[in-house]
């Protein structure tokens, strides 16, 4: 009986990885090798070429592996053995000089892709043939991770929205990101690659969506109990859907308070989607400055203090004074674009 039931056992577990395999490759076609951004999808490109490269010396060996097992089987004495043998200049030169090739050729990839795909860079295209117009400046979203839902802001339009995010197809985007409280990776597969959301600190992203339709993001870094719900739609709409789309955040939302805000900051799972029909003027720069709630000093507030050279993400910065309160701070100086805004240690630790 035993005897029986066992490779039923082993058949009914490999169906489960064979399902689960599957159903992971499928997620892999859909997002990351079927991008719906030209960031993504020079992304893949790379994937490929690297992964062709790579094949260079991996189908070789497997060839050589099975080549030479036949050859050199104990049934085979026709092969031809030399027990003295121990060195052949041109299999040395074979074995080195290939895989150092394809060495360089990746790492020289790697170098330039990284450059180019640097994620502060401005867009050089929207689409393969389409340039960007340097005259237009990229629209501003701003993300904020929380403990487990994502705070969409656009600061432009006046609006934010929890766990959606739509953008307008073609047109390039920047976002800035933070995060409350954990660490955290903003990733939305088809779009672009991860990037961390960081506490005290802002990131950016320059990235676009040529395709419309609806895709999935999410936190690819493990952030606690409600870490594998924290994931946000993402919708590509043409222009005038997009204007569409805040017209009617605007008209049936409801205002984005600081208290509003500090209740949406305590953590919750599967959070609703929400949207706002305003959002308090310079709310994210006081979210990088961990001084949202009054009262509270700012990180650029307490560096200058202390004699500190503070670098800020916008010259908004500073002290929660109602909605719409002046702030103090001094702006971005130019030479910190392509820099992390980093946050003294010793306010994570006063917090």
């Amino acid at each position: 009986m035993t005897m029986i039931e066992h490779p039923s056992r082993y058949s009914r577990l490999a169906q489960l990885g064979l399902i689960g395999l599957t159903a992971l490759l499928s997620g892999c076609e859909r997002a990351v090798l079927n991008p719906a951004g030209d960031i993504a999808l020079q992304q893949r490109d790379l994937i490929y070429v690297s992964t062709g490269i790579m094949l260079l010396v991996v189908v070789p060996v497997i060839i050589m592996v099975c080549w030479f097992a036949w050859q050199y089987r104990a049934s085979n004495k026709s092969a031809n053995f030399d027990p003295k043998f121990h060195h052949s200049t041109a299999l040395e030169l074979g074995i080195w000089s290939i895989p150092l090739l394809i060495i360089i050729t990746i790492g020289a990839m790697t170098w330039s892709s990284t450059h180019l795909l640097d994620p502060f860079r401005r867009l050089d295209r929207i689409a393969p043939g389409q340039p960007t117009d340097p005259n237009v400046a990229p629209m501003v979203v701003q993300v904020v991770s929380m403990d487990w839902k994502w705070l969409f802001i656009y600061p432009e339009q006046n609006i934010a929205a929890v766990n959606e995010l739509v953008l307008p197809v073609d047109r390039e985007v920047r976002f800035d990101i933070t995060s409350t409280n954990m660490m955290n990776t903003f990733y939305a597969p088809t779009l672009a690659g991860m990037i961390y959301a960081m506490p005290g600190m802002r990131s950016q992203l320059h990235a676009v969506l040529n395709r419309p339709g609806e895709y999935e993001g999410m936190s690819a870094n493990y952030s606690g109990a409600g870490f594998s719900h924290m994931r946000f739609q993402l919708k590509g709409v043409d222009q005038a859907g997009f204007d569409q789309w805040v017209r009617q955040v605007q008209a049936t939302g409801t205002p984005l308070t600081t208290p509003d805000y500090l209740t949406l900051e305590q953590p919750t799972e599967r959070h609703p989607v929400t949207l706002y029909s305003a959002a308090p003027n310079g709310l994210f720069d006081r979210i990088v400055n961990r001084c949202v709630a009054p009262g509270t000093t700012c990180i650029s507030e307490q560096m200058s203090h202390t004699g500190h050279t503070m670098m800020p993400s916008s010259p908004h910065a500073g002290p929660a004074q109602g909605e719409t309160g002046p702030a103090t701070s001094a702006p971005l100086p130019p030479s910190s674009e392509h820099a992390l805004q980093n946050a003294p240690a010793h306010a994570e630790a006063q917090r």
